[in-house]
């Protein structure tokens, strides 16, 4: 039964899904971050499906691209977004390490969130319009799956900066040892499915998104002294984003040629 309640608390935290309410107890979240990946593999499945149909119906390039950039966003209803614009107000904050930290307990958004933002969406958008080939467009669907699996290990891994917060509680209520051997083995299988689809361009986003972790986990530990909530959500964004572009590049370089 906690399994299940872990899984539905997933659900309600991190996407728009109608799900069963109840009073969260610690022992129903101690599992919560296995199934984090599975939203991932939601978003995929729902961008693949979106595909498929714009192919059958002969839907336009531009729609296509807008509304299958759009579906992570409504599926999750801007959860990670949030992280991220408190993310690069704190980063570009250039203040000390302290004052960072406070300027992501900060509700209001800065210009550089804003900025920082509309320049994530222009890349994504441009990327996601580039990728027409169906096996890259699974391995990409895949992406989904293995940034939310990196984002939860980092979560059990990396120290947080501060001792609160709701990240806090997730990661203190979890049992580590599984959750961490769980998304290990989650997203092992996602990187073999990738591989299935291409063993090259497999590999090549598989190492995006492991330097796209490795890049994280060094910038907040030296900047931060650690992860909070919102560089949690700016991570999945970033691995996304440079996932579809290293997609985009391969695609366009005529690697399915």
């Amino acid at each position: 039964m906690h399994i299940l309640k872990s899984l539905v608390i997933a659900f309600s935290i991190y996407t728009t899904f109608p799900v069963p309410q109840f009073e969260w107890k610690e022992e129903d979240m101690q599992y919560m971050l296995c199934f984090f990946p599975w939203i991932g593999a939601v978003i995929g499945g729902c961008v693949y499906l979106w595909s498929c149909l714009c192919a059958g119906l002969g839907i336009g390039q531009l729609c296509y691209a807008a509304i299958g950039t759009a579906i992570p966003l409504i599926l999750t209803g801007g959860f990670h977004v949030d992280g991220f614009m408190d993310t690069m107000d704190a980063f570009h904050s250039y203040q000390p390490r302290e004052r960072k930290l406070e300027i992501l307990k900060d509700s209001h958004i800065g210009a550089f969130a804003v900025i920082m933002l509309a320049g994530y969406g222009l890349l994504y958008l441009g990327a996601f319009s580039e990728i027409t080939d169906d096996r890259l467009l699974k391995i990409v669907c895949g992406a989904f799956f293995l940034s939310r699996c990196l984002s939860g290990i980092s979560v059990v891994t990396v120290l947080p900066a501060k001792k609160e917060g709701m990240l806090f509680q997730f990661a203190d209520s979890s049992q580590k040892h599984i959750v961490k051997a769980s998304l290990y083995l989650q997203g092992a299988a996602c990187i073999c499915f990738m591989l299935a689809q291409s063993v090259f361009a497999g590999a090549v986003v598989t190492a995006a998104a492991c330097l796209t972790y490795a890049y994280y986990c060094h910038r907040v530990k030296r900047e931060l002294g650690g992860i909070t909530g919102d560089t949690a959500g700016y991570f999945v964004l970033i691995c996304e984003g440079c996932v579809m572009i290293v997609a985009a590049v391969l695609n366009t370089g005529g690697v399915f040629s």
